[in-house]
């Protein structure tokens, strides 16, 4: 007969694990990274290249954050699955710091998981290239991926508009998800206007960042993006945390936030595999 300690013991590591295994599906069954099915894809001989924030803190000197891991993992898989070669740049080049915790219990996605166990995932977050030094045109998808850092460097890098334009008047496909969609304000179209005026985009709502309490970072998506002259797209939930959206106008894809990335990324893929990565 066990002892009373023992007892105790045994109970609360039992209660610890339902937690460990609950916590994670009960987020899944709220919303947060929920399944999206890509189809088996051949896009090999494609490139993409994914693009990051390289913003440490919450301002100068504040609380660590970066690039939100899914957002750059999902679709780093999902691309490298279809056969594409994917490079990975950040607004400065070298280290990309991730947001803490985000790669961990219980927010962590299948693609997170699958990236500590990948060394060459890590040697290309390790040293990404500068995104002043990329030859845009070599890209078939541009993909500018969100995170708290993004809203510091992202929407005010005249380096990064300037290579979407190329990427997107060479008949790319580009866009991002949740705080990436900054990166689209300084691009250009081909005949010289901004390029998002007047598309349809998603991005993070104010709503979420509202309710998540950082407010006082310098640029806000939907505020930001609005401003511009988009149509803004978005979904709702109880908490914009679990809501998904994404958005396909031509040639431009653009996801809500962290949990659109997987359906971003198979937009894009099919938007190029479809011809239309050479039409608006």
């Amino acid at each position: 007969m066990k002892s009373k300690p023992a007892k105790f013991a045994a109970a609360l590591a039992a209660i610890v694990l339902i937690a460990w295994i609950g916590v994670p599906r009960l987020l899944v069954a709220l919303g947060l990274h929920p399944h999206h099915e890509i189809p088996p894809m051949d896009l090999a001989g494609r490139r993409a290249l994914v693009v990051t924030t390289s913003q440490a803190t919450l301002g100068d000197g504040g609380k660590a954050t970066g690039v939100f891991a899914s957002e750059l993992t999902v679709p780093y898989y999902a691309f490298t699955d279809a056969g594409m070669a994917v490079d990975v740049a950040s607004i400065k080049g070298g280290p990309i710091p991730i947001e803490p915790g985000s790669r961990g219990w219980p927010v962590a996605s299948d693609a997170d998981r699958r990236s500590l166990a990948d060394p060459d995932f890590d040697s290309k977050v390790q040293h990404s290239l500068a995104i002043a030094s990329v030859d845009a045109r070599v890209y078939d998808i541009v993909f500018l991926a969100g995170g708290w850092g993004a809203a510091y460097d992202l929407g005010q890098s005249e380096a990064l508009g300037g290579k979407v334009s190329e990427a997107y008047a060479n008949g790319a496909v580009v866009g991002g998800v949740c705080h990436g969609p900054l990166g689209l304000l300084q691009a250009k179209a081909p005949d010289g206007t901004p390029l998002v005026r007047g598309r349809r985009i998603s991005a993070v709502t104010d709503k979420q960042i509202e309710e998540l309490g950082i407010t006082f970072t310098p640029m806000h998506p939907e505020r930001d993006l609005r401003a511009a002259g988009v149509v803004f797209e978005s979904e709702s939930r109880f908490r914009d945390l679990f809501a998904t959206h994404v958005a396909v106008d031509g040639r431009i894809v653009t996801g809500q936030n962290q949990n659109s990335g997987a359906e971003a990324a198979h937009r894009m893929m099919e938007t190029l595999g479809s011809g239309a990565a050479r039409g608006g």
